[in-house]
C-alpha cells in the first residue's frame, strides 16, 4: 500500500476554478470580480511607482544575499510598527518579526497562541476570510463563531458580536478585522470600536487583530484608529500586518507579526518564542519586498509618492462604490462599506446566471472585488444584477 493512501482527496479551490473559467471565456466584455487583488482602471495590478524606485535603489546598493535570521528585516519591521501602532508610547511592551505575508503572520500568531494555551478558544465573526478557520484549526485552536454581518439585510451585527464576546472567559481570543473587512467591507465605527475595546479589557480577552488593508478604507491613520483604541485598553494583543494591498507586493510575501505584552519584561520572552516558531516554520522570511519597503519608508519623498498613489487607489474604490450604490437594490449598501470587498445578497442561481449570461465572474458566496470594476462598468454590472434577480 502506498504511504500516502490514507490521505483523502481535498476539494479544489473554488476561486482557482473560477480563475480558469474566466481565462477560458472568449467574451470581450467579461468581468473578473473574484480574484482579491487591486486593479487600476485598465484592469492591471501595477507595481507602485514609489516601490519601483525603491527596488532600483535596492538593486544598486544591496551587496549580499546572505541570511538575516528568523526575525527578518529589522528596519522593515520597525517601519510597519509605526504604521500600525502610530506614535503611542507602549513602554517597551511591543515586539515583532517579519513574516511571509499576512498569512504567515496569522499562522505564526496561531502557533504562539497554541504554545501559550493549547486548544485556546478563538471567537471569529462570520462571514470571514475563508483562510481564517483552517489556519486556526491547523494550530489546533478551537473556533467559536458568531454572526458579524447579515448578508441578506446587509447589516453589521454589532449587538450579536458584543453578546457573543460577552460570554468569553479570560484567556479567550477574539480574531478581529482591523479595517476593510474581508469579505463584507462592513467595519465598526469609532463608538463601536471603543465599546468593543472596553469589553475586551473587562473580560480579559486577547485580541488578534488582522490588519491587511490599511489605507484602502479612509486613510492610513483612520484605518488603524480602531486597532489603536483596542491597543490602548488591553494589556496584551497580537497584530498581524500585511503589505500585499497597500504596497502592492502580493507575490513578494511581505508581512509582520507584533505582540503587545502586559509588561516590558515579557517582550523578550515572547520574542524568543516568535523566533523559535518562525525558525521551525520558514527559517527566515523572503527579504526582497521587505527590504524595498524599508528603503521606501526611509525616504520622505518616496513616502509622499507612495501615499499619493495609495490615496488614488482608495479614491478609485470609493468612486466605484458610490456608483454602484446609486443603482439601489442589492447594491444599495455598498457605499457604506470599505475597502476592496463586499458580499452581496445574491443566490447561487443568480450568480450562475450572471456568469452564463453576462460574463460576470464572482465567488459563489456573493463576494465581489470592487477593484474589478470601473465607474464605467459598474452600471453594466448593476443592470446585469437587475436582469437576473
Amino acid at each position: 500500500m502506498s504511504f500516502f493512501a490514507p490521505l483523502p482527496q481535498q476539494p479544489a479551490d473554488a476561486l482557482l476554478a473560477l480563475i480558469g473559467l474566466y481565462r477560458d471565456d472568449p467574451r470581450a466584455h467579461k468581468l473578473d470580480l473574484g480574484v482579491g487583488v487591486y486593479r487600476d482602471e485598465a484592469g492591471r495590478t501595477p507595481v507602485m511607482a514609489a516601490l519601483k524606485q525603491a527596488e532600483k535603489r535596492l538593486w544598486e546598493s544591496q551587496d549580499s544575499k546572505s541570511y538575516l535570521g528568523p526575525e527578518g528585516n529589522a528596519a522593515f519591521t520597525r517601519h510597519m510598527r509605526a504604521l500600525a501602532f502610530g506614535a503611542g508610547d507602549f513602554g517597551g511592551r511591543i515586539t515583532g518579526v517579519q513574516t511571509p505575508g499576512g498569512t504567515g503572520a496569522l499562522r505564526l500568531a496561531a502557533e504562539l497562541l497554541a504554545a501559550a494555551k493549547p486548544g485556546a478558544r478563538v471567537f471569529v465573526g462570520t462571514p470571514t476570510w475563508p483562510n481564517h478557520p483552517p489556519l486556526l484549526a491547523a494550530a489546533r485552536l478551537t473556533t467559536q463563531t458568531y454572526t458579524h454581518f447579515d448578508v441578506a439585510t446587509q447589516r453589521l451585527c454589532f449587538d450579536e458580536m458584543m453578546a457573543a464576546l460577552g460570554t468569553a472567559q479570560a484567556g479567550d481570543v477574539a480574531l478581529l478585522h482591523g479595517c476593510c473587512h474581508n469579505p463584507t467591507g462592513a467595519d465598526l465605527d469609532g463608538d463601536q470600536w471603543a465599546a468593543l475595546a472596553d469589553l475586551l479589557a473587562d473580560r480579559g480577552i486577547v485580541p488578534l487583530l488582522d490588519l491587511a488593508y490599511q489605507g484602502l478604507g479612509h486613510g492610513m491613520d483612520a484605518d488603524a484608529a480602531g486597532v489603536r483604541l483596542v491597543l490602548d485598553k488591553v494589556p496584551e494583543a497580537l497584530i498581524a500586518y500585511s503589505c500585499d494591498k497597500n504596497f502592492g507586493v502580493y507575490r513578494e510575501r511581505v508581512g509582520a507579526l507584533f505582540a503587545l505584552t502586559a509588561k516590558a519584561a515579557d517582550a523578550d520572552r515572547v520574542n524568543s518564542n516568535l523566533l523559535s516558531l518562525a525558525r521551525a516554520n520558514w527559517s527566515m522570511p523572503p527579504d526582497h519586498g521587505a527590504a524595498a519597503i524599508a528603503l521606501l519608508m526611509e525616504d520622505p519623498d518616496l513616502v509622499v509618492q507612495w501615499r499619493t498613489e495609495l490615496d488614488g487607489m482608495r479614491d478609485r474604490l470609493r468612486a466605484v462604490r458610490d456608483t454602484l450604490a446609486a443603482h439601489g437594490g442589492a447594491l444599495a449598501h455598498v457605499a457604506e462599506q470599505n475597502g476592496m470587498f463586499s458580499q452581496l445578497p445574491l443566490s447561487p442561481p443568480v450568480i450562475a446566471r450572471l456568469r452564463a449570461e453576462h460574463g460576470i465572474y464572482m465567488a459563489g458566496s456573493g463576494r465581489i472585488n470592487i477593484a474589478g470594476l470601473t465607474v464605467e462598468t459598474a452600471g453594466r454590472f448593476a443592470q446585469a444584477i437587475a436582469a437576473c434577480v
